[in-house]
């Protein structure tokens, strides 16, 4: 049988009887199928498998404990050997055939009049492959294709009219490599994309030419679209049956207002699910080898705003402060802490771009990196890190560096400006 012989098709077996003649693993594995698929089972073997009988045990198949015989045909509309012994299932595929029934001959793919494809399921998507007649060549292609779909590499859009949703997607801190694959498949999946200005736009490039995308970025102190507008965007996008995704920087939950989304989302009716994303105030300091922890400098960390009051923070080196949008009120929020009593030679580094082709660092101490800060010009998108962990950054001075520290190796610094 060649494969331009094949017409691919999908059978709806639902409540249909439908014949299995053997009892071994091959025979489970296609009756699972089957009884998936909702067909009415019967497995014609004299012993069956530990799985078979399990499944016959719990009333989902039946089976009859003896030898096939010609008439097990009889009504049936689609018949699976997998006896292992070449004779029994072609006089098994030879009855079929005789009635104008399906059958699949696992003893002989070439003879056989039909053939089961490798099956994956993503979503609502089913794939089923056929590759000649040879099932491992077809399992690799399937699982090759389910990927893609997975990390949403090929489109999973809907055509056709369905129920409006929101899915809240952390996008990470840029690099289109750092979003989750769920955010990406997702993503694939959108009719509308409702965007930060932050996040991983890059992808926003690759979506379909009729997938509708709304900017609402925000930047320090400008707002064009008011929280309370993309909040009424999302809702009235979903009501309207569209698949909305809300495409964030970081983590949605993590100051980016996921919270507020979500509730309104579900005060008024509408499905919404929130995707986690690499936060940036932890992926953006590892970006310029920084970690927010390290065993002998510090055991906890906490995350701010620059816009808010330093001083219920540990104000101690040891204890890693992380500003976010921080850089328009960096010299005030400096000299909270060194009022709070952290000291003026406290390591401070600036990472802005984190993971971009123009990522630049800027190093100093509590006392100095707001005036380093202004004559290099760092500006937003930036995240601050404050305290001893900026020893490990392989651009810190050498004089903050100990021998414990000097080898650690960066995660791909890009420019560094000290």
């Amino acid at each position: 049988m060649a494969i331009q012989d094949i017409y691919p098709t999908a059978l709806r077996l639902l409540g249909r009887p439908v014949l299995v003649v053997g009892g071994g693993p091959v025979a489970a594995r296609r009756a699972k199928g089957l009884l998936d698929a909702g067909a009415e089972v019967t497995v014609v073997a004299p012993v069956a498998s530990p799985a078979l009988r399990e499944l016959a045990d719990a009333g989902l198949l039946a089976w009859e404990a003896r030898d096939y015989r010609s008439s097990d045909v009889d009504g049936v509309w689609f018949v699976q050997t997998a006896t292992g012994v070449a004779a029994v299932d072609a006089r098994v595929a030879a009855d079929a055939e005789a009635q104008r029934i399906w059958c699949v001959n696992a003893s002989d793919h070439e003879a056989s009049a039909a053939w089961t494809p490798a099956v994956a399921v993503v979503d609502d998507v089913k794939i089923a492959v056929n590759a000649g007649g040879d099932p491992r060549r077809a399992m690799a292609l399937r699982d090759a294709v389910a990927t893609a779909l997975e990390t949403g590499d090929l489109p999973l859009r809907r055509k056709r009219a369905h129920q409006g949703s929101v899915a809240l997607v952390g996008g990470g801190p840029g690099d289109t490599g750092l979003i989750t694959v769920r955010g990406r498949r997702l993503l694939a999946q959108a009719d509308v994309v409702v965007s930060d200005r932050l996040g991983p736009r890059d992808l926003l490039g690759e979506l379909a030419p009729e997938v509708r995308i709304i900017e609402v970025g925000k930047t320090p102190g400008h707002h064009p679209v008011p929280q309370l507008e993309i909040n009424r965007i999302l809702v009235d996008e979903a009501l309207a049956g569209h698949r909305v995704v809300r495409l964030k920087g970081g983590d949605p939950y993590v100051l980016g207002r996921g919270g507020e989304e979500a509730e309104f989302c579900r005060q008024h009716g509408v499905e919404v699910e929130v995707v986690p994303g690499v936060t940036s105030a932890i992926s953006v300091p590892a970006a310029a080898g920084i970690p927010v922890t390290h065993r002998g400098l510090a055991k906890g960390f906490s995350v701010v705003t620059g816009h808010e009051e330093l001083t219920e923070v540990p104000a101690r080196p040891d204890h890693t402060v992380i500003l976010l949008m921080g850089v328009a009120k960096l010299r005030e929020s400096t000299a909270a802490l060194a009022a709070s009593g952290m000291p003026l030679d406290t390591p401070v580094g600036i990472v802005e771009n984190g993971y971009m082709p123009e990522q630049r660092v800027t190093i100093g101490t509590l006392a100095s990196i707001a005036d380093q800060a202004e004559a290099s010009g760092v500006a937003n998108p930036a995240v601050v890190v404050i305290g001893d962990v900026v020893r490990v950054s392989p651009f810190a001075p050498a004089h903050f560096k100990t021998a414990n520290y000097s080898t650690l190796t960066p995660n791909k610094p890009r420019a560094a400006a000290l």
